[in-house]
């Protein structure tokens, strides 16, 4: 089993060296194949071997060796070797490539180049949660609410579509920079939530993946410094993950936010996060993020779960509803609203949410209904929810304590 460290290191490599190679030599799809096998050699040797001295350029130089004998096998049926030959000089292979950039440009430029125009935008999040985000097929499914099948389909289809496109391998600029940013920006968000709050597995946060998403979209950020939800997505991400320490117990058990130590959080984040937002919000600009991004430092600047201002993170879900039609909005403006009128509120905003296909099985529209089933007093009602949802969760910490409500409510009975 590859050591958590190498495991992490290679996470965060991967994209670095993916992106090395493309931009050299181009063949996006074999290039990420190149850089698969040199992952899986690193995390064969390195833990008995050690790291080497330069972890990037021994990924980067596996890869290549790999990539030239995938490219030249590639020509040879096509009967182009002496192409090959000139475009791909055998000793540019034998050592790692010198390298004067910053590798996060590469991360960077790799992320533009998978949002690619030429893809639907659903293709060009799952390409990049794949590519960049690191994040498994598997992963990327569930984030999508479709098969893992019909997500490697879809990968792969979108790889050959920058692939045939011919795209060169640089930071897109004016309209094109445009046209691609709404999915650049979507994918950060979809990566970091599935650190902070894992979809499935053994543990509740994945601090990899959420810490890969604020590196990008701090990256993205300087470049961008003057777009308005680029500014509220990185608050975004800071003010909710400065929760990250209190969120977990001592034995990877999940702690709700009324329950959390608040001086476990992070306040060098929440002051980042907060001088963010407040720069932004006067322009008047609004978008999603932003709007998420202050309900988030409601949460955070509350001295107590019994003193959060309800009210107005009603009013901001109430508002960020008008311009995003996602039933998780949906389902957290019912909560806010139980959270600031009473449960009954709660509980009726919800019953209008079963009939939608992307949430009505969702394990957080049960445990929600559970947790206002509970405050309501129905205790039977909200056993068989908080079972439901544990029925429906596919993450183990999760499920653990959704099976635990429950029981305490049948020794209650």
């Amino acid at each position: 089993m590859t050591p958590p460290a190498v495991e992490d290191l290679l996470r965060r490599l991967a994209p670095q060296a993916l992106g090395a190679l493309v931009r050299r030599y181009g063949h996006f799809d074999a290039a990420e194949d190149a850089v698969q096998e040199a992952l899986l050699a690193a995390a064969t040797r390195w833990p008995d071997d050690g790291l080497p001295d330069n972890p990037r350029g021994w990924l980067i130089t596996v890869a290549s060796r790999r990539l030239t004998d995938l490219l030249r096998t590639e020509q040879a049926r096509r009967r182009r070797e002496d192409d090959v030959a000139r475009a791909l000089p055998a000793e540019r292979w034998l050592a790692p490539p010198a390298d004067r950039r910053d590798p996060d440009d590469d991360s960077l430029v790799l992320l533009f180049l998978c949002c690619h125009p030429a893809l639907p935008p659903a293709a060009q999040i799952a390409l990049t949660l794949r590519a960049v985000g690191g994040l498994t097929t598997a992963e990327v499914a569930r984030a999508f609410l479709v098969p893992e099948g019909t997500m490697t389909r879809r990968i792969t289809r979108a790889k050959q579509r920058i692939r045939d496109s011919g795209v060169p391998f640089a930071l897109p600029t004016g309209a094109e920079r445009q046209a691609r940013l709404d999915a650049v920006r979507h994918v950060l968000y979809l990566t970091f939530n599935e650190g902070y709050a894992s979809t499935a597995g053994p543990r509740l946060r994945r601090v990899d993946l959420s810490a890969e998403a604020i590196r990008l979209t701090r990256m993205l950020h300087r470049l961008l410094p003057d777009d308005p939800e680029v500014t509220g997505l990185l608050a975004l991400m800071l003010l909710t993950d400065a929760r990250g320490p209190a969120r977990v117990g001592p034995d990877g058990e999940l702690v709700t936010m009324a329950e959390q130590d608040r001086r476990r959080w992070r306040a060098d984040q929440i002051t980042e996060g907060v001088a963010l937002l407040d720069a932004v919000l006067p322009r008047r600009d609004v978008g999603a993020y932003q709007l998420q991004a202050a309900i988030a430092a409601v949460h955070d600047e509350a001295p107590s779960a019994e003193q959060t201002d309800w009210p107005q993170i009603e009013a901001l879900y109430a508002l960020l509803l008008r311009i995003a039609d996602n039933p998780v909005v949906a389902l957290n403006h019912a909560v806010a609203a139980a959270m600031a009128r009473g449960p009954a509120v709660g509980l009726d905003l919800l019953a209008g949410l079963d009939a939608d296909p992307r949430i009505g099985d969702d394990p957080r529209l049960h445990a929600a209904r559970a947790h206002l089933l509970e405050r309501a007093g129905d205790l039977d009602a909200a056993r068989e929810a908080y079972e439901r949802a544990a029925r429906r969760s596919m993450n183990l910490p999760q499920q653990r304590y959704l099976y635990a409500r429950a029981a305490r409510l049948a020794d209650r009975g």
